[in-house]
């Protein structure tokens, strides 16, 4: 089920909404554990046990490491526990990315699974990690109840599109939490805008990207447009869906942190990826960077490390070598950043972002790619290696269709709209006219984002992909 469909908005959304604010607050986690593995289980019926079990698996372990702590049962808890979320995230998503690829270079021919790729897996595996690691390190306190360690990785806001919410983020909140009139006005303003972010900015984009894949006349100019498309595709899909995660906890009377803070308007790559899917680029900086030693060692090991990194971020996207690539593509960057360029690309803040918006303008043909090869071979013609035409009657159509929204979203990807709303408001008697007609421009698009949705138009999950 999408945050962004019909039956997620007007029926499944209302209806757990209701139960929750009715429950006691006792019940309160229990009505969102049961809305929760009724939210996975619409679309993934089968899956739903597998999740229980890794649930109960890192629940028993869990408390296996407090009785056994300071002994070699600690340590046997703790890496039972990694090893079999791990092996579970390796079997479901990579093995048949391994089996192929040992066939081919291999010449063997051995059988692939075919397995379907449990939705949100690479998701809830992470908080799982996040849990157990930290109870190992003495962090937080094991988690006693099963049907709360449960709501916390099951949660249907964050389950199959993050942010990647840590245990010790929402620990205490897990127990005692409000839902207070301004927390669910909030969650429902914000879950509203980062609808039509999904819908009417990077589904329409998506539109445009489907169009030139399907192009038998692709331009040099097709192949920029593409890449500017594609790039606020993936951006506002990905930020628009933490925006619905983040709204839909403030409702339930969660905190979930940022996950997204305008990453176009970056001066370097350093930066960038401060910015861009925030839960992520943390999460393996406090679970796999800095326990390899981080840059608190000599520079070629703190560089091996940056290369580890970046090449499993790049993996966790996807079981295909165009993630790896794109994975190690920021790797490289960072390093270069890192050796030299940072220090002369931070006094020129102009030159800094150029650099910044055309790399990752190339960063997200390759991302997007469904294979390296094809991946290259868009990169060689952006850059007219195969003498490709600039411009043609297809290429101006497209863009004369669709020049308004790609226009819309560069404006959205910058500060610039927040930036002048916050300025309106500081004048009293303009704030005082928002504040009343906020409400009824959310409900306008709202019924615009509906109306779109019942129109059958094009809806996408990338999240498939990960």
């Amino acid at each position: 089920m999408l945050f962004s469909s019909i039956p997620f908005l007007f029926y499944f959304l209302p209806c757990v909404l209701i139960a929750y604010y009715l429950a006691p607050k006792s019940a309160k986690t229990k009505v969102l554990l049961l809305a929760s593995l009724l939210f996975y289980g619409w679309g993934e019926p089968i899956y739903v046990f597998l999740m229980l079990g890794t649930i109960l698996m890192v629940y028993l372990l869990g408390l296996g490491i407090e009785k056994y702590r300071d002994g070699i049962g600690e340590k046997l808890c703790f890496w039972a526990a990694v090893i079999v979320s791990l092996g579970l995230l390796a079997f479901f998503k990579y093995a048949d990315f391994f089996l192929i690829n040992v066939n081919r270079f291999t010449g063997a021919s051995f059988p692939l699974l075919k397995i379907a790729l449990p939705i949100g897996i690479s998701f809830y595996t992470f908080q799982v990690l996040s849990y157990i690691i930290d109870v190992y390190r003495g962090k937080v306190a094991v988690q006693k109840s099963f049907v709360t360690l449960a709501t916390y990785i099951t949660m249907f806001p964050q389950l199959i599109a993050g942010p990647i919410v840590r245990y010790a983020d929402v620990e205490r909140q897990l127990i005692d939490r409000e839902t207070h009139f301004s927390k669910i006005a909030y969650g429902i303003r914000r879950f509203i805008l980062g609808l039509g972010k999904k819908v009417l900015i990077a589904n329409i984009l998506g539109e445009f990207c489907t169009h030139f894949r399907a192009s038998e006349e692709k331009t040099l100019v097709f192949y920029w447009a593409y890449a500017i498309a594609v790039s606020l595709q993936i951006y506002f899909d990905f930020s628009g869906y933490s925006d619905m995660a983040i709204g839909l906890g403030s409702m339930l009377g969660f905190q979930f942190m940022e996950n997204f803070n305008y990453p176009f308007i970056s001066k370097s790559i350093t930066e960038f990826w401060r910015r861009w899917h925030m839960s992520l680029g943390t999460w393996f900086r406090d679970y796999v960077y800095i326990p390899l030693g981080g840059s608190r060692c000599s520079l070629p090991r703190n560089l091996f490390n940056v290369f580890v990194v970046w090449m499993l971020t790049g993996f966790w996207h996807g079981a295909e070598w165009n993630f790896i690539a794109w994975g190690l593509y920021f790797g490289i960057l960072l390093i270069i950043e890192k050796l030299f360029l940072l220090k002369h690309i931070e006094k020129k803040r102009f030159v800094g972002h150029v650099y910044v918006l055309f790399v990752t303008l190339i960063s997200f043909v390759i991302f997007d790619a469904e294979s390296l090869s094809l991946a290259f071979s868009h990169i060689m013609e952006m850059f007219d290696v195969g003498g490709t035409p600039f411009t043609s009657v297809e290429t101006m159509y497209y863009l004369e269709s669709y020049g308004f929204i790609l226009l819309m979203a560069i404006v959205g990807a910058t500060p610039l709209p927040k930036v002048m709303v916050e300025k309106v408001k500081e004048n009293t008697n303009i704030r005082r006219v928002v504040l009343v007609f906020e409400p009824i421009v959310m409900v306008v698009l709202l019924l615009v984002v509906t109306a779109y949705l019942v129109d059958g138009s094009f809806n996408p999950f990338l999240y498939f992909r990960f």
